[in-house]
Order: C-alpha cells, then sequence, then structure tokens
C-alpha cells in the first residue's frame, strides 16, 4: 500500500512540474534548443 502511495505521488508531481513547464513557456526554449541542436549536427548552424 505505502509503495503505490509513493508511486501515484511521484506520478503527480511529475503531471504538476509539466503543468508549470508548459504554463512558463517551457514548451518554446525545449524546441528552440532542439531545433538549433539538429542544425548543428547537419552542418548548418
Amino acid at each position: 500500500m505505502n509503495k503505490k502511495l509513493i508511486t501515484g505521488g511521484l506520478i503527480m508531481a511529475g503531471f504538476l512540474l509539466l503543468a508549470v513547464g508548459i504554463a512558463t513557456g517551457g514548451v518554446n526554449d525545449v524546441l528552440n534548443k532542439a531545433i538549433r541542436i539538429c542544425y548543428e549536427c547537419i552542418g548548418i548552424g
């Protein structure tokens, strides 16, 4: 029972942090960094 409670709490914390990241515009930052890394890998940037 205790293990299920800990697992549920960690999953809820993960969803909470994901929602905070989306709300603060973190998605755009991650996308921009991913695009720059891809450009560097193929030699454009």
